[in-house]
């Protein structure tokens, strides 16, 4: 939606009614992802495009059939069994496409969206798609609020922990729950459209481990940046899950960067060797990162701290330092030294208290 948002906004503030289409499920080989989204005015302007150009007449139809009856509806176009060149997809994918009707009157909340994301504030939007219930019913969620409902409290309430989830990833999809938000069944599908950019992963030091981190933070949703001084082993074949590998002294490195490092963003130090690290995390610790790790032994930790103070590091900075890096797990391996440190990261993030849920009480989600 973000490519066609000044288009919409505008014949929002004008108060238009619009149709809004949006990808929210693709199989096989479909052109666009979910998430891609066409709007038509109420004139018959036509601004985005959710196929490429498959699929885009019949959803300008059923746009302004939807603006008429003011009925949101769920439609699937696939490739047509007897003409491949008839309405539908000659790629061969599949695309379910939710189509609404939007106006201040059906969708009051559209202006405070629109305003969240131009602030880059995250925000998500989650619809009712699929199964009982009211389809095109919304919930939106901020990092600390949630307005309207998708009808039931308690599917509120489910739908609002894993929403936070996928926003603090900037992730788009679907989630599936009972009609009253239990996690065991599936009968009842919402979209979720959320509108933030991954966080960002920094690791620093080419090795072994940096590859298991990189491997698990794109997992995790992170976009994923290793960077080393030393061309020979920072190549993009040692680190196929990198978005990208960057040949640079890593202080250099992250000075340049710097404005692009936000309270989401994970800096990895697993260099270990102070020559790299010591005026690396000299830059990390300035920064607004929201976690700064350091990987080494006590004994490293130790000397490192030393060189820190001794470079002028404050101890209101070196407080942020996560080190040695990851929890106490008992990892030997660099896959399970990756675990200890994403489950780190998920564990300051939520606010979990790190120990066996066997052990604890009360809700297993957080507030």
């Amino acid at each position: 939606m973000r490519d066609v948002l000044g288009d919409i906004a505008k014949w929002y503030d004008e108060g238009e009614t619009f149709g809004l289409a949006t990808v929210v499920n693709t199989f096989r080989s479909a052109p666009r992802p979910a998430g891609a989204a066409m709007a038509v005015s109420g004139g018959g302007e036509v601004v985005g495009s959710v196929s490429g150009g498959c699929v885009e007449g019949a959803v300008y139809e059923l746009a302004q059939e939807v603006v008429e009856s003011g009925r949101p509806v769920v439609q699937r176009y696939g490739v047509s069994d007897d003409d491949a060149f008839a309405v539908g997809l000659t790629c061969g994918g599949i695309l379910d496409i939710l189509v609404e009707p939007i106006s201040p009157r059906t969708f009051p909340l559209f202006g405070e969206i629109v305003a969240s994301i131009e602030r880059h504030e995250p925000v998500a939007i989650a619809t009712v798609i699929e199964g009982p219930g009211e389809i095109g019913a919304r919930r939106i969620v901020w990092g600390d609020r949630a307005e309207g409902s998708l009808g039931v409290e308690r599917l509120d309430e489910a739908v609002d922990d894993d929403v936070r989830g996928m926003l603090a990833q900037g992730t788009t999809g679907i989630r599936r729950y009972g009609r009253n938000g239990e996690r065991r069944l599936d009968e009842l599908g919402v979209f979720v459209h959320s509108f933030a950019p991954p966080p960002r992963m920094l690791v620093f030091g080419a090795i072994d481990f940096a590859a298991a981190v990189a491997r698990i933070g794109k997992f995790l949703g992170y976009h994923v940046t290793v960077c080393d001084a030393r061309p020979v082993f920072a190549t993009a074949k040692r680190f196929p899950e990198a978005d990208e590998v960057v040949v640079k002294w890593p202080h250099k490195f992250l000075t340049e960067a710097e404005a692009d490092v936000d309270e989401r963003t994970v800096i990895c130090v697993l260099t270990h060797d102070p020559k790299f690290d010591v005026p690396l995390l000299e830059v990390a610790l300035r920064t607004r990162a929201g976690y700064v790790g350091a990987m080494g032994s006590r004994r490293t930790h130790d000397d490192r701290l030393a060189r820190l103070r001794d470079a002028g590091v404050t101890e209101a900075e070196i407080a942020r330092l996560r080190s040695p890096i990851g929890l106490d797990l008992g990892a030997r391996t660099p896959e399970e030294t990756a675990v200890s440190i994403a489950a780190e990261l998920i564990q300051l993030r939520w606010g979990g208290t790190g120990q066996a849920l066997t052990d604890t009480a009360g809700r297993i989600h957080g507030a």
